[in-house]
């Protein structure tokens, strides 16, 4: 019996370098290998990414990391039937890194190239977990650099951007709330941890874009920039008048905020466009407090809940192998050899 495509996936969009191998069953996406490199401990200093320092170790990692891969999954380079590389969006230096890798291999190899948006392949890879994608689901994709509301009707060929962020993404709200109270970088899990120890009751910060004349314009959009300027504003009163800032509860109620925003515009597109399934992913679905109100809320509206394990929330390969499976089990033509990369790639983009 002929063995199922066997698709190769590169991601490095922004610090991690990571590669993936799936087999694009015809009912089924079968993960054989996951492996990733991280350069977060170089950039944690500079309390953000440098992206000259991402793309040079994405150039010492790319050829260990594909090494690892292949020996986890116990295949040689030449079973690869297919490569898919990230093309964007993501930072310039970097995606060039992995697509000039992909390239090399797909002309070495005289394999079809299939360049992928990095956004969608954070929804992509929960069909790795549960099973392919019913005809209509909603999608969630909340990161670091992105919180976007997406109806998708075929993961590859149908998808619409409801909403997306005006501003500050929600992980890059709590980075700056993070270095605002003092927490490493990224500031994201530090202030999960101490959420979950506060009371998300203790003080009432705005929820943006939520007003009644935000409602037509901008239902599905999100901004969280005001809530980090109220969070600042309300740490600096504490602080001018020489009172302790109860991290615990400050971290809590800021988190509940962006939780409460994200889960009740998702849950209200479902209802209007009749969605009965939805899946969230990106790194910032990692968060504690949007990982239960969602359930709760999607436990409620009576949809299907669907979140990737965690390790598949953050960038990895796996999201963009099966992005790609997902391409390859529709037949449909591969890339040009010369695709450029595009950092602001449109979201309504799946493949260049």
């Amino acid at each position: 019996m002929t063995a199922a495509p066997l698709v190769l996936g590169i991601e490095t969009s922004c610090d991690e370098t990571g590669v993936a191998l799936v087999r694009a069953h015809a009912d089924r996406s079968e993960l054989l290998a996951d492996v990733v490199a991280s350069s977060m401990d170089e950039h944690a200093r500079f309390g953000g990414i440098i992206p000259e320092i991402a793309s040079r170790a994405h150039l010492e990692a790319m050829i260990p990391t594909i090494e690892r891969a292949l020996a986890t999954a116990g295949v040689q380079l030449r079973d690869v039937d297919a490569i898919a590389v990230t093309a964007g969006p993501g930072l310039v230096g970097p995606l060039t890194v992995g697509a000039s890798a992909a390239k090399a291999l797909a002309l070495g190899l005289d394999r079809p190239l299939f360049g992928v948006n990095h956004v969608i392949g954070h929804a992509a890879v929960d069909e790795l977990v549960d099973g392919l994608f019913p005809d209509r689901l909603m999608a969630l994709v909340v990161s670091g650099g992105h919180s976007s509301l997406l109806l998708v009707d075929d993961v590859v060929t149908g998808v619409t951007e409801l909403g997306s962020t005006l501003d500050d993404a929600a992980g890059e709200a709590f980075d700056k709330v993070g270095r605002l109270l003092g927490l490493p970088y990224p500031g994201g899990p530090h202030i999960d941890r101490l959420a979950r120890e506060g009371d998300p009751t203790a003080i009432r910060f705005p929820r943006g874009l939520t007003a009644a004349k935000d409602q037509e314009k901008h239902a599905y959009d999100f901004s969280f920039s005001g809530l980090k300027t109220a969070v600042a504003r309300w740490v600096e009163a504490r602080t001018d008048v020489g009172q302790p800032i109860p991290m615990n509860d400050v971290a809590a109620s800021f988190a509940a905020a962006v939780a409460d925003v994200l889960t009740a515009k998702t849950i209200a597109a479902c209802r209007r466009h009749d969605v009965r399934t939805l899946v969230v992913g990106g790194g910032f679905s990692a968060n504690s407090q949007l990982r239960e109100l969602v359930a709760i809320r999607c436990a409620e509206a009576g949809i299907e809940l669907r979140i990737p394990p965690i390790r598949f929330c953050t960038d990895n390969g796996a999201m963009i192998a099966a992005l790609g499976a997902a391409i390859v089990r529709r037949g449909l033509s591969p890339s040009s050899l010369d695709l450029a990369v595009d950092s602001s790639m449109p979201l309504e983009t799946v493949r260049v």
